[in-house]
């Protein structure tokens, strides 16, 4: 058992009495170099006893344990006396220490596993793993939190941004990579790419501080985001080439394109629409999207008169718990069925580059901005709080006074256009 240590001035209630109050506290050294006693003294009341554990790196942790027995007597548990207070900050101590958080990859491990208990969806947390286990851990995952520096952080995230991107490869291959370019807009993505990742890495030293396990979050909150690289990039389809996308689209497949056309609700709300989610007397559906927080959100989006006459007509034999989209096998559809139905159907309805599904909700939105309805309507329409994304991806295409203005008064040169025309494109 650990010998009790003595101090004339922290032992007794008497002795206390006798300092001055401070919002510092008075220390006692329990564990040479790693581990002391605080106590501090409020003006009026009882003072707190305070555990104070070195982290390493130069960086402490201090830690509330329990009010001291100036008022009252001690009862072990919440008012402890100065003999209690120190058992229980080495105990502390041990079981901090051997908690298993001692390295950057048991602090994603320990994440990961907070991710799950918080219900988070299946896809998010395979999203956090593969990026750990692709992008940090390689670099990181065997450095000791203790140890870790801000320049091992920076120099991790710039040799990110560095690195060419990857091609999905199939399971057992050896991993493809895409060629590295300067190009400014593949720079571009690739440090927004990096920003993501940077964000899980800090989302799980951020917890690993949080619980005690590392003695300050210097190291990584000095390292910023690439600014400027999350510009939106909102494409979106002319009513035209949606319907020539629709018209290439397979048969099952069609009904999907058609649905995000008229609701502009992403794939994964779509595919796990049943029957009772539509309202044919309000003219409503109902949404739900996972937020970022793994919290699942509930939203009624209205419909056009076509949007509903095609739910309807979707809806029609089915019963409540059925879903509305199905394969034509009757089987529900998948996460990731969607990318190569869109590619082929691109192809074929002459639209290149290849649009992905999130394009079929952009075009919903874009259509309705352009036709001048309120940013606030298509904020609510696409299951947004407030309009501070739609703002910033569709505010430009809606009409405004200073676009009329311009095309108004801007000076007129009587420059005529040319003969060439460009060709239309075959369908």
């Amino acid at each position: 058992m650990a010998r009790t240590v003595r101090d004339s001035n922290l032992e007794s209630r008497t002795a206390r009495a006798r300092l001055e109050s401070s919002g510092q506290p008075y220390y006692r050294n329990l564990e040479p170099g790693l581990l002391h006693l605080g106590y501090r003294k409020p003006l009026a009341g009882a003072g707190k006893w305070l555990a104070r554990r070195y982290t390493g790196n130069g960086s402490y942790r201090l830690q509330k344990i329990g009010v001291a027995d100036d008022l009252s007597d001690a009862d072990g548990k919440v008012i402890l006396s100065f003999k209690q207070a120190q058992a229980l900050a080495r105990k502390l101590m041990v079981e901090q220490a051997g908690s298993g958080i001692g390295t950057v990859a048991d602090a994603v491990e320990d994440y990961i596993r907070a991710l799950e208990a918080d219900g988070r969806s299946q896809s998010a947390i395979r999203r956090t793993r593969y990026n750990a286990t692709a992008f940090i851990l390689p670099a990181l995952g065997g450095t000791k939190l203790a140890d870790l520096t801000a320049d091992h952080v920076q120099r991790w995230r710039d040799g990110l941004a560095r690195s060419p991107a990857r091609i999905r490869t199939g399971k057992g291959e050896k991993q493809r990579y895409r060629e590295r370019s300067d190009d400014p807009d593949a720079v571009r993505a690739r440090r927004a790419t990096v920003n993501r990742i940077r964000t899980t890495l800090a989302a799980a030293l951020n917890r690993a501080f949080q619980h005690g396990h590392v003695g300050s979050d210097r190291a990584w909150r000095r390292v910023k985001l690439f600014r400027g690289v999350d510009r939106a990039r909102a494409r979106y389809l002319s009513i035209t080439e949606g319907r020539r996308l629709i018209n290439a689209c397979e048969p099952d497949f069609r009904l999907l394109v058609q649905g995000a056309l008229m609701c502009g609700a992403r794939y994964g709300s779509l595919i796990q629409l049943t029957a009772a989610d539509f309202s044919a007397d309000s003219g409503t559906l109902r949404l739900r999207a996972r937020k970022g927080s793994g919290a699942e959100k509930v939203f009624h989006a209205h419909l056009s008169d076509e949007a509903s006459a095609f739910f309807r007509s979707v809806c029609a034999g089915k019963r409540g718990t059925d879903l509305i989209f199905v394969r034509d096998d009757g089987k529900p559809w998948g996460r990731a069925h969607q990318g190569k139905r869109m590619e082929r159907a691109s192809k074929r309805a002459g639209i290149s580059p290849a649009v992905n599904f999130h394009a079929l909700r952009h075009t919903f939105a874009s259509h309705l901005a352009m036709a001048g309805c309120p940013l606030m309507v298509i904020a609510e329409a696409l299951g947004h709080n407030d309009v501070t994304m739609v703002t910033r991806v569709y505010g430009h295409l809606s009409p405004s006074f200073s676009a009329a203005q311009i095309r108004e008064k801007a000076p007129r040169y009587g420059i005529k256009p040319g003969n060439v025309r460009p060709l239309a494109r075959s369908t």
